[in-house]
């Protein structure tokens, strides 16, 4: 059997699979989609494990041949992929839920305080040779006690956000199409049936939805502005969620007080304007990027694959 890597991933995932006796090619560097089309019809690959920066749309699923029998995605979001053409072709689409819930949780809060502290900002302001001494109104931040912290998106990951910043004493509100009662009973959080009212509630926001036709610029000019002036907005699940243009004149008007972002409309395009702007804060996609979860995520990768070649169902099917 044969199974391809569109990208190198961790090695706890490769050795999985050439312990199943399964010969494995990967890609070097960042292929582009004629790249993966053109190996796709070079070898009757029977699996692949592909990346979140990888496109496979229609046009790559039907360059595969008979043999291919699962795509199993390195993430858990899975917009990257037709899954739609895929199931035409009876071809199994997975990915890697639920192991990264903590390390990106994690990086979420870690985004939430660098704001709310201005951490990034007085870091710099430091190196750059400015601190003459300690000053009444130097850098002031923004207190966390006592304020409300609204979730957009209450699946794993923001559920265990809003967990975590109760620690911090935050009052919790949430939008998502479902009630998360488990997360009430933690939090005592409250859901409110509209985005718009979290937008105004809440004096943090913390985005973590899915990508897809309704969340594609869920958070528009028209919601942004219902933000308080005070608010910060912190994005570590899909950059076209937000209308990056429109968040942009929000920073730059100073309509809202910061935001952090982990990803990014356009990736690895990140917007001059953006960049420059001191109310920012910027990671490179690295939400999930702590050694043991990255590990994990190859190795579950891997399983999915192993299973579905193995004649069994997939661990973690995209339904």
């Amino acid at each position: 059997m044969k199974v391809l890597v569109t990208q190198h991933i961790p090695e706890a995932g490769l050795q999985i699979l050439r312990g199943e006796n399964i010969e494995v090619t990967v890609l070097k560097g960042r292929p582009r989609k004629n790249r993966i089309i053109s190996e796709l019809k070079k070898e009757p690959y029977d699996g692949m494990i592909v990346l979140l920066t990888d496109t496979i749309d229609g046009e790559v699923i039907a360059a595969t041949g008979s043999n291919m029998r699962i795509i199993a995605n390195y993430a858990v979001g899975f917009n990257n992929i037709a899954v739609a053409a895929a199931k035409e072709k009876h071809i199994a689409v997975t990915n890697t839920p639920g192991v990264l819930t903590e390390t990106v949780a994690e990086h979420a809060v870690a985004l939430i305080l660098a704001a709310a502290t201005r951490t990034i900002e007085a870091d710099a302001f430091v190196r750059n040779n400015k601190f003459t001494g300690w000053e009444p109104e130097l850098l002031l931040g923004i207190d966390l006690q006592g304020k409300t912290l609204g979730i957009l998106g209450a699946g794993r990951i923001g559920s265990r956000v809003a967990e975590i910043m109760t620690g911090f004493g935050m009052n919790i509100v949430y939008y998502d199409v479902r009630a998360n009662q488990a997360l009430e009973q933690a939090t005592e959080a409250k859901q409110y049936d509209a985005p718009e009212e979290v937008l105004k509630t809440a004096d943090v926001i913390s985005v973590h939805l899915p990508l897809n036709e309704q969340t594609h610029h869920f958070l528009n000019a028209e919601r942004l502005a219902l933000l308080k002036p005070a608010a910060i907005l912190v994005n570590t699940s899909r950059g076209p969620v937000i209308d990056e243009k429109a968040l942009i004149a929000a920073l730059q008007e100073r309509k809202i007080f910061g935001a952090a972002l982990d990803v990014f409309e356009h990736e690895p395009k990140v917007p001059r304007a953006l960049r420059r702007l001191p109310n920012v804060v910027l990671t490179p996609h690295t939400a999930s990027a702590s050694i043991t979860t990255r590990n994990r995520m190859a190795e579950i990768a891997a399983q999915n694959v192993i299973a579905v070649l193995h004649g069994g169902t997939p661990l973690n099917p995209v339904e």
